[in-house]
């Protein structure tokens, strides 16, 4: 199957783009029965909600159709969505190419529909203006309320958000901002970057480095704190030399990123033995740069991750890391903005709680209490 477990395309979209390919050249034809959801999540070695998340998209775009109780089957041409029936509502999202974002989208979209409502879905493609503009468009498009996923870096929620938050309009942010009075669904970062440096504290390890986000990136800040409070907590000193910093001039905070930071380690003349990461995308990158340099995960330098995206389980190396519960998080934004359009008053954070997640990259076994 066309899938490649080292690219950073989410899953589901790649599986997308493998049937459209098997229906461009013929190898699944109109009509035709896929396989069901089990034997297509073995086909292709993922879960299944992977595999809804694609298949859900492809029905969504009449490109197949479902028959309850018969399964799913190519259909005959593109069925355009009827959404004069439904109130609409917008999704702002910066890079879909990000396993995040992508199953936010995924689960507001899911949940929305079940609660009669569309939506407008929208990509920044990592601009700040285009992001605004998107803003005020689905404004004069009449949604009745938006999800934003800011490109902002800062922890005080932008000048926009806050014209949306004094006229009184329907939002809830999904990026990370620190202001008690804007609404806002998130996982805990602080705990769960303790979460994950507590568990190599807890494996032996005293000489621990973090891989840090760009700089002026409150969300790799907010993860430093709670960092920085395990290793307190157990009276083990943070040393500066062991820092490293993902670059902000190409790729910042991605897997590319990571990779880039491999050199960095190899040129230290003292090497801690173990490092948190603040995302999963560059503990990936950097783990493929350090193995080719001769080193060894976890045997020279074990390593945490954090976010649980997908690829972490097929790297060369599964990647421990702090699972943020992407599903429940995009369906309680919706629910939350779904309560303020529908004139509640719902709390303005919800905070959800991350979860470790043990895997090879540590050096500890799964089954192993620590």
């Amino acid at each position: 199957m066309a899938i490649d477990f080292q690219d950073s395309t989410p899953l589901y979209i790649q599986i997308i783009k493998d049937i459209k390919r098997k229906i461009e050249n013929g190898s699944l034809v109109v009509g035709e029965q896929l396989n069901s959801h089990k034997e297509l999540a073995k086909e292709y070695d993922v879960s299944l909600i992977t595999i809804k998340s694609a298949l859900s998209t492809l029905i969504d775009e009449g490109i197949l159709f479902s028959r309850v109780g018969k399964g799913t089957f190519v259909a005959e041409k593109r069925i355009k969505n009827d959404l004069s029936s439904h109130d609409s509502i917008g999704l702002v999202l910066r890079d879909l190419k990000n396993p995040f974002f992508s199953l936010i989208a995924h689960m507001v979209e899911e949940t929305a529909y079940s609660k009669n409502y569309n939506i407008l879905l929208s990509n920044s493609s990592s601009q700040i203006k285009k992001e605004e503009a998107q803003i005020k468009n689905f404004q004069k498009m009449g949604v009745k309320g938006i999800i934003i996923a800011s490109l902002r870096k800062e922890p005080h929620a932008p000048e926009i958000i806050r014209k949306l938050h004094e006229d009184n309009f329907p939002y809830v942010m999904v990026s990370y901002v620190a202001d008690e009075d804007i609404y806002y669904v998130g996982a805990d970062h602080e705990g769960g970057a303790y979460l994950g440096t507590e568990h190599l504290i807890k494996l032996g390890h005293t000489q621990i480095g973090y891989i840090n986000s760009p700089l002026n990136n409150s969300l790799g800040a907010a993860r430093y704190i709670g960092f920085q409070k395990a290793m307190k907590a157990h009276s083990i000193d943070i040393r500066d030399d062991y820092h490293l910093r993902l670059s902000s001039d190409t790729h910042p905070g991605s897997f590319e990123a990571g990779y880039e930071l491999g050199d960095q380690f190899d040129t230290m003349k003292e090497k801690p033995t173990a490092y948190f990461v603040y995302n999963d995308l560059s503990a990936l990158g950097f783990i493929r740069r350090i193995l080719e340099l001769g080193y060894r995960v976890p045997e020279d330098v074990a390593i945490v991750g954090f976010d649980d995206i997908e690829q972490s389980k097929y790297a060369n190396v599964p990647l421990t890391t702090i699972h943020q519960p992407v599903e429940r998080i995009g369906a309680a934004a919706i629910n939350k903005l779904i309560d303020r359009i529908e004139g509640g008053d719902p709390s303005f954070r919800t905070i959800l709680k991350p979860e470790l997640v043990v895997r090879e990259s540590c050096g500890a076994m799964a089954s192993e209490e620590v």
